[in-house]
């Protein structure tokens, strides 16, 4: 028997995906040609964003392989998105499906960048490669409509001019730019301008020029139609660091450059002096690897991933900033201040994120968050692999160094109790703190302990072990005394949460079984749940006390009855393609769901 089930998919889930960044790589955003979106990559998505209200997004999560550049077809209608394979995917943008149209394998490493020409039949796609390092073609048969040569190193951008006669440019690490006449695409000469690598080349919309800028700091004007040089932007260089990309204005009269002196610069070409300067900030995360001009809309990606709205009027001040997360989320949790509830999400890299495009202030954890949970003080208790539990404080939104607690081993998790209670399992010790201060440690363990919980009522402590067995201890006083007592389950304890009310405590193991014991039973089986085809990794009880649900590593969310195994909803492909890292519930009827794929969504149950 299942319950019927209606589930609603928000579309501000998204926010939380950010650009996958690395350090002095240029990262290449994407523009809609009706001006409404913009586009970017991360890990194995491609996240679409509207301009004007950047919560609104969606996302495309076909590709195999880590997703490098995704471009507009100028018509609007189809988006050319290549991976680290070198595979380059066409896509419809009008249906929520994004059916597939065409797929082809250009070159065999890594994609780089994507050009169409103005007219959405033909692509050049540049990157690294083994036998040549791009490719033009026409988009709905693949045939070569050209040959990209001229370097002998990977090539980091390119662009096709938008008016005919079709001009073609290629940016290469050899630090050189190669110009071709076509179609077919023929070169005709190597520019060597540059003394260091170049990052991009782009044509002016009305195609009378291009640009190119590098790693030297330099920016030059060519002739759109001949290639020759004539002239540079700024007085000895552009910028004082590396430049990653460029972007000009709809009218061709200005551009902006993103530079890695964390700097955007705002030019006017024909007078090649800078008219803006925008400060991003003085941390090396603040460097800028990315930029778009769209309509009036000027954005650019900082190191850490935040896309900045930038404002003309007050360059030291952008507009807006969208934060997030632009590596994986591990876990999950939600927490109820003022009659609202904010989702809190952390991620890979130990960024802590809230659900409503903000995020704590100051230095917080510098590894992976691998569990966090709300305690009755108002404060977001998390556990990281920097080997540190912090209690930062959810009203103040501000990391403190004096609400830190350094612990002597890894912890892999913690739990939180009334009267200041919490309990840390930590890779072979267990430690009980109170009012943020270690009260009791548990050492030299016979077991390997991976996920502790305190029952709600603050007088049980059970920890769960890799050999399947959940030991029971009791909390007396600012002690934790081994009861002798233990449940067995069928594998690996993967994590296990008390019901609300504290009458029946969950399980997950590695056997993909889920269990529900009676804890005023004596912790005997009130149920066990079957259905995952992999092993589940996360669980949340619902604020009902009846129902819990778990996440696996099938992509798959379950939510089980206590009290009959066999009335169950099943959640199938909640991320496509990315295992489900965190769940939490807002209310008995809206379930929150996290993965690795840096998103967070939000569904609505009806039993």
């Amino acid at each position: 028997f299942f319950y019927r089930i209606k589930i609603i998919t928000f579309i501000f889930p998204f926010l939380l995906i950010l650009p996958q960044m690395e350090r002095g790589v240029a990262k290449v955003i994407g523009g809609d040609p009706k001006g409404n979106n913009f586009l970017y990559t991360n890990g194995k998505c491609v996240i679409i964003r509207n301009i004007e209200n950047p919560a609104i997004a969606d996302i495309y999560t076909e590709h195999a392989h880590q997703v490098t550049v995704a471009k507009y077809a100028p018509s609007g209608f189809y988006i050319a998105s290549g991976d680290a394979s070198g595979k380059i995917r066409i896509w419809d943008t009008t249906q929520k499906e994004h059916l597939l149209k065409y797929e082809y394998q250009p070159i065999s490493g890594k994609v780089k960048d994507i050009a169409w020409t103005e007219d959405s039949k033909r692509l050049a796609v540049v990157g690294d490669g083994r036998e040549k390092y791009g490719a033009v073609f026409l988009w709905d048969t693949g045939s070569s409509v050209g040959e990209v040569s001229g370097h002998c190193k990977l090539i980091n951008s390119v662009d096709i001019k938008q008016t005919r006669p079709y001009r073609l440019a290629t940016a290469s690490d050899d630090t050189v730019v190669s110009f071709f006449e076509g179609p077919p695409f023929k070169f005709k000469f190597t520019i060597r301008n540059h003394s260091q690598f170049v990052n991009c080349v782009r044509f002016s919309p009305n195609g009378n020029h291009f640009v190119t800028a590098g790693a030297d700091g330099q920016i030059f004007i060519f002739d759109g139609k001949s290639g020759e040089h004539v002239g540079s932007l700024g007085e000895e260089k552009a910028h004082k660091g590396g430049i990653y990309a460029v972007s000009w204005s709809p009218d061709s009269s200005q551009l902006i450059s993103a530079s890695g002196d964390k700097t955007v610069k705002l030019w006017d070409v024909g007078a090649g002096t800078a008219v803006t300067t925008f400060n991003m900030g003085s941390d090396v995360l603040d460097q800028q690897l990315g930029c778009l001009w769209q309509k009036d809309h000027l954005l650019s990606i900082s190191l850490s991933g935040n896309i900045n709205y930038l404002d003309k009027n007050n360059p030291d001040r952008p507009i807006r900033t969208v934060k997030g997360h632009s590596k994986s989320i591990q876990c999950l949790t939600v927490h109820k201040h003022d009659g609202r509830s904010y989702i809190y999400s952390g991620s890979h890299d130990g960024h802590i994120n809230i659900l409503s495009n903000d995020c704590f202030s100051g230095k917080g954890h510098s590894n992976l968050v691998s569990k966090m949970v709300p305690n009755e003080a108002d404060e977001l208790v998390t556990c990281s692999m920097d080997d540190t539990l912090r209690y930062t404080s959810i009203n103040k939104k501000e990391y403190s160094a004096s609400d830190v607690v350094k612990m002597d081993f890894q912890p892999r998790s913690v739990s939180v109790a009334s009267g200041g209670l919490s309990l840390a399992v930590c890779i072979g010790q267990i430690v009980l703190l109170k009012d943020k201060k270690k009260v009791f440690t548990l050492d030299n363990l016979d077991y390997e302990a991976e996920v502790g919980v305190i029952h709600p009522g603050g007088t049980t402590a059970a920890v769960g072990g890799k050999d399947g067995t959940i030991r029971l201890y009791s909390i007396q006083g600012n002690t934790l005394k081994d009861e002798s007592k233990t449940i067995k389950v069928s594998g690996q304890i993967m994590d296990m949460a008390y019901s609300n009310d504290g009458a029946h405590l969950a399980v997950i193991d590695e056997k993909k079984v889920a269990t529900a014991f009676s804890v005023a039973d004596d912790y005997s089986v009130k149920n066990e749940f079957y259905g995952h085809h992999a092993k589940p990794v996360t669980l949340a009880w619902s604020p009902d006390n009846e129902h819990f649900a778990t996440g696996g590593m099938d992509m798959m969310v379950y939510v089980w009855t206590v009290a009959d195994a066999d009335k169950r909803i099943k959640i199938p492909d909640t991320h496509r393609l990315h295992h489900v890292s965190g769940l939490a519930w807002i209310d008995e009827n809206t379930l929150v769901t996290s993965s690795h794929d840096a998103s967070v969504k939000q569904w609505t149950i009806i039993y």
